[in-house]
């Protein structure tokens, strides 16, 4: 059964007053691609509410309060609680590869390819997905100041988020209609046939009316 708009209207609610409960780390270890999608996975009853261990219990409380359902212990499936840490490059050991900024989910890393990169301690939000991308182990860990876990930086982390998502979408699609209009000329191309376009011109020749 398809859900009418207002049910639409009203999950989207919900998953925005959940989406405000998350850490906004955008780590994926809930098992979805980032916060927003884990809030609405919840909203539609898809996901339960103790699969984000940056928020930890705490926030597993707030969800079950929100929600009115009981608390329930952080499923340990997705991780365990832990401090948060900021992520820093050892500028000496990189080697430009980039990989850490294609990983970086709200565009907290800088820098080009063959060229040294640095973490924006600022922007970081602590998900940790730098680290296994880095092919020469020049990303560490440092305890994350207690005043980045607060709610502006969380909010300012969703905004980061959400505009890379759009930038990344767009060139996606900008990369799909590329592709499209290539294989159409391909396939214009393929279907031309010179010897039959070179006959066809001939006998309009011959059907042209003689002076």
């Amino acid at each position: 059964m398809t859900p009418s708009p207002t049910q639409n209207a009203s999950a989207s609610v919900l998953a925005d007053r959940i989406d405000a409960l998350l850490p906004q780390t955008q780590c994926e270890q809930c098992g979805y691609h980032g916060c927003r999608p884990y809030a609405e996975a919840i909203a539609r009853g898809e996901a339960e509410i103790n699969q984000c261990p940056p928020g930890g219990a705490a926030g597993i409380e707030q969800l079950a309060a929100l929600l009115r359902r009981p608390v329930l212990p952080l499923n340990p499936e997705h991780g365990i609680e832990k401090p948060r840490m900021l992520a820093r490059i050892v500028e000496a050991d990189c080697i430009g590869c980039t990989k850490c900024i294609q990983a970086c989910p709200v565009d907290a890393i800088v820098g080009a390819a063959k060229l040294m990169h640095t973490v924006i301690a600022d922007d970081c939000t602590g998900c940790e997905l730098c680290v296994p991308a880095c092919p020469v182990d020049c990303i560490v860990l440092e305890p994350m100041p207690a005043g980045q876990l607060d709610p502006p930086h969380a909010d300012a982390a969703r905004k980061h988020f959400q505009r890379r998502e759009a930038r990344l979408q767009r060139l996606r699609a900008e990369h799909d209609a590329e592709l499209a209009a290539r294989k159409a000329a391909v396939d214009g191309a393929t279907r031309r046939n010179p010897v039959q376009e070179a006959l066809a011109r001939a006998k309009a020749r011959q059907q042209e009316p003689k002076p």
